[in-house]
């Protein structure tokens, strides 16, 4: 069976794509995402023209909830290595962040764990004012895989992202902003409206002066060597998964959890109840 396409491409103009992700009922990413992610890049690589990326999502509630808990262990471990030699998920984040052009998350709702790594991995984060982040892995025994200790480290300081990653709660949009995790809040019903100004603004620019300009941005801010993904890779399949921390996975399922009007709506707060 071929799975739902979950990364739908808008063509705005050869400079300007709009990139929509939906994998109902919370937008979980699951190994079918990864694969989708890795071919989507690709994309952008190979794009001449393109000069702004957006992405959005077609749920309001959840940009990206996290990663399936349900989903086959063994076909993420399988899955092959990436160009950058890392396991394809941690791959993935670290090809976008390098693809020429520049890259817009435009979060409506929540995005927490690996949906939180993904748009990390994007250049610039517009969140509306009902929006909340946060990386919650520690709270169920786990390591954040996707390179979120190298990315909030420089964007937010070493002391608040220890708080944000070892205090597993959630992170509200004014908060998030504050501390520098994302860019900008915008009145809920706005946002979209401001990114796609702000998108077709830098898109009408010369390209060759817009990628070089993020090149060199990129030079002096992010990691220089995939060695600090790849320990965090590992720690996460040293740590996710283990029996000391099922009863707990367990009951946040009994709340339900991975369904859109259970506990997902407030997890950092109802994961120590």
């Amino acid at each position: 069976m071929t799975a739902s396409e979950q990364f739908r491409v808008q063509e705005e103009s050869d400079a300007y794509w709009r990139v929509v992700f939906e994998n109902p009922p919370v937008n979980l990413i699951d190994p079918d995402t990864v694969e989708q992610l890795a071919d989507l890049v690709t994309r952008i690589e190979s794009a001449p023209e393109l000069t702004v990326v957006v992405f959005e999502s077609a749920n309001p509630d959840y940009f990206m909830a996290h990663w399936d808990f349900l989903s086959d262990r063994e076909r993420v471990a399988g899955m092959a290595i990436g160009p950058t030699g890392l396991p394809a998920y941690v791959d993935n984040f670290i090809r976008l962040s390098r693809v020429p052009p520049l890259t817009i998350s435009s979060i409506h709702g929540r995005v927490r764990a690996a949906g939180s790594e993904f748009v990390l991995a994007t250049d610039i984060r517009f969140v509306g004012d009902r929006a909340v982040l946060g990386q919650f892995e520690v709270g169920v025994g786990s390591v954040p895989g996707g390179g979120a200790m190298a990315r909030l480290a420089r964007l937010v300081g070493r002391g608040r992202a220890l708080e944000i990653l070892l205090g597993a709660d959630d992170v509200p949009a004014a908060r998030a902003a504050e501390y520098g995790y994302v860019n900008r809040v915008v009145p809920d019903a706005e946002l979209d409206a401001f990114v796609d100004g702000f998108a077709r603004r830098v898109a009408g620019f010369d390209r060759t002066a817009v990628r070089t300009t993020k090149h060199l941005v990129d030079a002096g801010s992010l990691p220089h060597s995939n060695d600090e993904f790849a320990a965090g890779m590992k720690a996460f399949f040293q740590t996710s998964g283990r029996p000391e921390n099922a009863d707990r996975v367990k009951r946040l399922f009994s709340l339900g959890l991975q369904q859109p009007d259970g506990v997902e709506r407030d997890l950092g707060r109802r994961l120590t109840e």
